[in-house]
């Protein structure tokens, strides 16, 4: 604790105030005001979190609050600022901006702060863009890359993640790749051309149907007479892989890969391939928030070619594919990956709140079977409480299985016997 004309200052760190004790320790000190610098990282509903558990343990002992936070990208966290004053009431004081340095200047009266003006919090869709720009802004500049690289397929993740890159580092530093196959619709390439002029970024075109046929004629002795499937798709996936990192590996560029969280959490994404890349910028969010979020993009200049929001999402490996050939529709898998890897709901409660019953236990099986895929991800942006990565620690191998439970629980129900939860027979 020290003193500043008869004001008396305790200081905590971090994650101090995020418990009881030490506040109280500095109130019993004969603190005032607490001056707290944090490195919190940012996710949705973070900074509501931070007032009200600053509330709770600080402005309860009777203590004004100074909440100093760090800006900027570290891996996957971004670290959003946002810092902010409370009186000895929790009554908001003075805020600061959100993801960018600021220096807020707040007059005391004693340990009483002076009350200021505060910002309305920005839209969720505005706080996600604002996050992934610092967070791809901060990791190539603090590793020293010179520039990105973005494969363009005409949808709309690769679109949110180009214009990203050039919000984040301006157009000169990144370079667009379309790398159409005999599958490729004529909308993919005149949307690409489109995004691509629209944002003033450098682009080329690299045709992947020679490479595709050199590597399906190599192949063709061990493949006679095996039907086409997912493995001729995952062969032009792979390609375009190795073409985006011999772009890079000649230029040192990084490439940012284009997969959201829903594809991650289900599998619905090729290792090697369109999974290969330095930096998964849109790596969580769900691709129902990719287009609300890439909207928002558009309301600030419109770049992005209205009809990749209206078009019906493919991967364009196969012909006339959508992702609903292989999806539930994105409304509903979106829902159960929230209930389920964020929320941590069981199966029998997301059932019981209205999701059909097949498609949870489905959904949920694809996201515990393609847990060695996203082991072999790059890191990417935290933008929720929960992503794929640290947040979510899940063995590859193991024999648990969810549906034995629900099983062992009704029949424990019906023959009312205790039930075996979690155990596989």
């Amino acid at each position: 604790m020290f003193e500043v004309n008869g004001t008396r200052f305790g200081v905590n760190i971090c994650e101090d105030t995020w418990y009881s004790y030490a506040p109280e320790c500095a109130r019993a000190a004969g603190a005032e005001v607490l001056l707290v610098p944090n490195g919190s990282p940012f996710h949705l509903g973070k900074q509501a979190t931070r007032l009200e558990v600053m509330r709770t343990h600080v402005s309860l002992n009777g203590l004004a609050l100074v909440y100093v936070n760090q800006v900027g990208g570290q891996d996957e966290l971004v670290f959003d600022g946002a810092s902010f004053v409370l009186d000895a009431h929790g009554v908001l004081a003075a805020v600061a901006p959100q993801f960018e340095e600021h220096l807020l200047v707040v007059d005391f009266d004693g340990p009483t702060p002076r009350p200021q003006t505060c910002p309305t919090p920005a839209p969720i869709e505005a706080q996600v863009y604002a996050a992934l720009t610092l967070g791809v802004r901060d990791y190539l500049g603090k590793n020293g890359f010179p520039g990105a690289i973005v494969g363009l397929s005409g949808g709309v993740d690769s679109a949110l993640t180009l214009a990203v890159a050039c919000d984040a580092l301006g157009p000169e530093r990144v370079r667009a790749v379309m790398m159409p196959s005999q599958f490729t619709a004529e909308m993919s390439w005149l949307d690409a051309r489109e995004l691509a002029r629209n944002l003033g970024v450098a682009y080329e075109e690299l045709p992947i149907k020679p490479a595709f046929d050199a590597v399906l004629a190599a192949l063709a002795p061990p493949f006679r007479g095996a039907p086409w499937d997912a493995t001729e798709e995952n062969i032009q996936a792979r390609i375009r892989g190795m073409l985006l990192m011999g772009l890079s590996n000649k230029s040192g560029s990084i490439v940012l890969t284009t997969g959201n969280k829903s594809e991650m959490a289900v599998g619905y994404c090729t290792l090697y391939g369109d999974m290969a890349g330095g930096f998964a910028v849109i790596k969580d969010l769900l691709k129902t928030l990719v287009y609300s979020v890439a909207r928002y993009r558009n309301t600030r200049s419109p770049v992005i070619p209205e009809r990749i929001f209206t078009r019906a999402p493919s991967a364009e490996l196969r012909p006339d594919q959508t992702d609903q050939d292989s999806l539930p529709p994105y409304e509903t898998l979106d829902a159960i990956i929230e209930l389920y890897m964020e929320q941590g709901a069981s199966i029998e409660e997301i059932v019981a709140g209205g999701l059909p019953p097949a498609e949870v236990r489905r959904v949920v099986g694809m996201i515990r079977s393609s847990e060695y895929k996203r082991r072999q991800s790059p890191v990417g942006i935290r933008i929720t409480h929960r992503g794929f990565g640290r947040d979510w620690r899940y063995p590859i191998t193991n024999r648990f299985r969810e549906e034995a439970r629900i099983d062992c629980a009704v029949q424990a129900q019906n023959s009312r016997i205790p039930a075996l939860v979690g155990r596989v027979p």
